[in-house]
């Protein structure tokens, strides 16, 4: 259930080593799937919409059948999946079905301010930000956890670029506002570039912070010690939640999924979940469940094949962060194999910027043959 990084990864890999004797139903109720990096290429105008999505109708792998369909009911434990086109019956459930965006969950948000982590979210600041001719900025995290960390940076870095390019930095202010003391906490050397970063441009970050409110009248965010920021144009990561129907599956607890960090096996047998839907405590991001995707993937095949059951998951993955100027960095993480998370650094560069390049073309490739 979901056809995101997870979803994918587990049927591509299921494909190529079951092929015939694999009946794999892949679901999802869009009809194409993106990077969640190519919502800043929207943003800013580098790529259109039509660009950055991939159809779901060019899966053709052995053993794998797409359908676009809502979900409206799972049952998890007679692993009973109910559609809006009929009814699922399943040896195992795959539960990756990610989080979704609650922005009411921040008042006046809507009314006054914009995200940018929905691609239709993304398409709209198309629009708005050739609009924009001076006055302050803010970026701005309202609630814990959100996907991909290095986002919220990036965004700010990308409209610096932005704004100088379209003539208006010198009359705009930018201010980042985090819930973290300095922007990527498992990796100092990162942290210390952004904040570098950050300070030859000019970018104010506000760290240890949310964005609670927005007063759209007085043009004022109210951040969660109650201090006002004033604001021109507020770009805000809004509150993430698991889908309803998850939700109402009875297989949370406060709030997202619980999984064994080293299987990815909920309380349920033969019902697993990876990504953003969990409460593993590996950022929620897309490389995290792939990774995730690879160790169910693989348990399964030994099931079936009756080999030994495969590595526990370790949590460790790659990021990559645009820096601006057409230069990317890296930040390698290990959130599970040691004590305590870890982070190597990357420096930015025009070469990591072809890598991350081949990232998406790799698995654009294996997933949709394009």
């Amino acid at each position: 259930m979901g056809a995101g990084f997870g979803g994918l990864e587990v049927s591509a890999i299921l494909s190529e080593a079951l092929s015939d004797r694999l009946d794999l139903t892949l679901i999802d109720k869009n009809d194409s799937f993106y990077f969640g990096f190519s919502k800043l290429d929207v943003m800013f105008g580098r790529k259109t919409p039509d660009a950055v999505r991939f159809a779901y109708k060019t899966i053709d792998k052995p053993g794998v059948h797409f359908r676009q369909e809502t979900i409206t009911s799972i049952d998890p434990k007679r692993r009973v999946v109910t559609t809006d086109r009929g009814t699922h019956e399943a040896d195992v459930l795959v539960v990756a079905l990610g989080a979704d965006y609650d922005v009411e969950a921040t008042p006046g948000l809507r009314e006054g301010g914009n995200e940018f982590y929905s691609l239709a979210g993304a398409e709209r600041l198309r629009e708005v930000l050739p609009t924009f001719a001076k006055g302050r900025v803010i970026v701005g995290v309202t609630s814990l956890p959100f996907k991909c960390p290095p986002a919220p940076s990036e965004a700010a870095l990308l409209l610096h670029d932005y704004l100088s390019a379209h003539g208006v930095r010198d009359s705009s202010e930018i201010s980042l506002v985090m819930p973290f003391g300095v922007p990527i906490p498992p990796s100092p050397a990162a942290s210390r570039a952004l904040l570098n970063a950050f300070a030859e441009r000019r970018i104010n970050f506000v760290p240890n912070r949310l964005v609670h409110a927005l007063d759209p009248r007085r043009r004022v965010v109210i951040l969660d010690d109650a201090s006002e920021m004033p604001y021109d144009l507020v770009l805000g990561i809004p509150k993430h939640r698991v889908p309803d129907v998850v939700e109402e599956s009875g297989m949370t607890e406060d709030g997202w999924v619980p999984v064994d960090p080293k299987t990815l096996k909920t309380r349920f047998p033969g019902v697993y979940a990876v990504g953003d839907v969990t409460s593993i405590e590996t950022p929620k991001a897309g490389v995290f469940s792939e990774g995730a995707a690879r160790v169910v993937a693989a348990a399964l095949i030994a099931n079936v094949k009756g080999d030994k059951q495969p590595p526990p998951y370790s949590g460790a993955g790659s990021c990559y962060m645009e820096f601006g100027e057409g230069r990317v960095a890296r930040v390698d993480v290990d959130f599970l194999s040691g004590p305590e998370p870890t982070g190597g650094f990357a420096a930015p560069s025009t070469a990591l910027a072809k890598d991350k390049q081949f990232f998406g073309s790799s698995r654009r490739e294996r997933w949709f043959g394009l």
